[in-house]
C-alpha cells in the first residue's frame, strides 16, 4: 500500500512540475514505472479530480484549488494577506512572499509574482533556508538545537558559488539578522538575483508561528534593482509585516 502511494505522489507531482500535459508514456517513462500501473493510477487520480484528461495528456484537475483553499484556510491566510502582498508588490516593483517555521519545516504560504517569478520561489515547502532571505529570518529566531536540526535534516547545498554552506558563517550572519532585523541574500539562491525579508512582529495568528520571527515577509529583485532600492524594499517589507501582524492581532480578538 505505501509503495501505491508513493507512486501516486509521484505521478501527481509530475503532472503538477510539467510545463504543459503529460501522456501516461511520458510519464511512466520518466517514473520508470510500468504503463499498466501509471494508467491504473491515472485512473484513480483523475475519478477523485486531481488530474484532468485532455487531448494532449493530464493536466492538475479542479479539485487541487480546493486543497489550496483548504490548506490556507488551515493556515489562517486570508484574502486580507494575498491583497498586502499585492499592495507590496505594487509599491516595490518586487516579487512579494509570505513565509512561516512550523513544526521543524519553513514554507513558503503565499506569494504574488511574475511568471515566471524573480527568484524561482513558489508556494510550499522550503528545503533551502540556508540560503534564502527568507530562510535567514526564521532561522535567526529558533534556538539553536532547532535550527541545527533543521539544517541536518536539509542539509546546506551549495546553490550558487555564493550560498553559504559553513554552519558557522551562517550563525554570524543569523546573529546580524537578529541585530538588523533584515536578512539579505545576493546570489545564493539564484544568479543575479538578490532577496530581503523582516520578521512579521510577534506574529500569532498563524498556526506555528507562536513568537516574533517564526514569520517574514520578502521581496526578491534584480540584481541592479536591488542596489539601487534596497531601503525602499526594506521599509515597504517592515511595513507590509506591521499591517501582518495587525492582521492577526484582529483575527484572535474575533477568535476570542
Amino acid at each position: 500500500m505505501s509503495q501505491s502511494v508513493d507512486r501516486a505522489l509521484d505521478v501527481l507531482d509530475a503532472v503538477a512540475t510539467s510545463p504543459g500535459p503529460v501522456t501516461a508514456k511520458a510519464l511512466a517513462r520518466n517514473l520508470h514505472c510500468g504503463l499498466s500501473t501509471v494508467y491504473e493510477i491515472l485512473g484513480t487520480l483523475t475519478a477523485r479530480g486531481h488530474l484532468v484528461r485532455t487531448a494532449g495528456g493530464y493536466t492538475l484537475g479542479y479539485r487541487v484549488p480546493v486543497l489550496h483553499q483548504a490548506f490556507q484556510r488551515q493556515m489562517q491566510l486570508d484574502d486580507a494577506v494575498h491583497a498586502l502582498l499585492l499592495t507590496a508588490r505594487r509599491e516595490a516593483g518586487a516579487d512579494t512572499y509570505f513565509s512561516t517555521y512550523r513544526d521543524g519545516d519553513i514554507a513558503v504560504l503565499a506569494g504574488n509574482a511574475a511568471d515566471p517569478s524573480t527568484g524561482g520561489f513558489s508556494v510550499g515547502r522550503d528545503l533551502d533556508g540556508h540560503a534564502t532571505a527568507h530562510g535567514k529570518v526564521l532561522l535567526s529566531a529558533l534556538p539553536r538545537a532547532a535550527r541545527m536540526r533543521y539544517l541536518t535534516g536539509t542539509g546546506m547545498r551549495a546553490i550558487t558559488p555564493r550560498t553559504i554552506t559553513s554552519p558557522d558563517r551562517l550563525d554570524a550572519e543569523l546573529r546580524r539578522v537578529r541585530r538588523e532585523g533584515v536578512a539579505v541574500e545576493v546570489e545564493e539562491c539564484a544568479p543575479g538575483v538578490a532577496c530581503v525579508a523582516v520578521p512579521v512582529p510577534a506574529l500569532t495568528g498563524v498556526q506555528g508561528a507562536a513568537r516574533a520571527g517564526t514569520a517574514a515577509v520578502s521581496a526578491a529583485v534584480p540584481l541592479d534593482d536591488f542596489h539601487r532600492r534596497r531601503r525602499q524594499l526594506t521599509d515597504t517589507l517592515r511595513h507590509v509585516a506591521a499591517e501582518a501582524a495587525k492582521l492577526a492581532a484582529r483575527q484572535r480578538g474575533v477568535a476570542g
